[in-house]
């Protein structure tokens, strides 16, 4: 039976899957990497000079991520800048809906109370920035080695 699992978990995962219970066992293990230690998050080098300018500016700053809200929040608090939880006001997942329907920005907004067109969503996956854009919010590709698009614009 625990091989059934493995295998179930390794096979969701090679296939990006972005199911909330897999997301949420990645949580976990994830916690347990962080807390003794064993892990930290990085982020490109121009990530966290421009969250701190924004949130400077009185803006506020939510994740949006397939990846579960604890295991964004261990991300922000463990990573090689420090415990940065501070410059993000707020975390969804898939239990707001998925990133490639239009409808969970508009819950995002309904959420956080306000208009669908004062949010700008950074992504670099073109599904989801179709859906974004899609309900009226703003949206910014991002494009960085290693994704999808980086071909595209290389």
């Amino acid at each position: 039976m625990i091989q059934a699992v493995v295998d179930n978990v390794c096979w969701q995962m090679s296939l990006d899957r972005k199911t909330t219970a897999l997301k949420q066992l990645q949580g976990h293990m994830w916690r347990a990497a962080f807390t003794a230690g064993r892990m930290k998050a990085e982020f490109f080098a121009d990530v966290v000079p421009a969250v701190r300018k924004w949130r400077e500016a009185g803006m506020k700053v939510y994740i949006y991520s397939s990846g579960s809200a604890e295991a964004q929040k261990l991300l922000f608090g463990h990573s090689t800048e420090g415990d940065i939880l501070e410059l993000v006001d707020g975390h969804f997942d898939t239990k707001i809906g998925r990133k490639v329907e239009s409808e969970s920005y508009r819950k995002i907004a309904d959420s956080i109370g306000c208009s669908t067109n004062s949010i700008l969503f950074l992504t670099d996956v073109t599904r989801e920035a179709s859906a974004a854009e899609e309900a009226d919010v703003h949206v910014a590709v991002v494009v960085r080695p290693g994704n999808d698009l980086f071909p595209l614009f290389a």
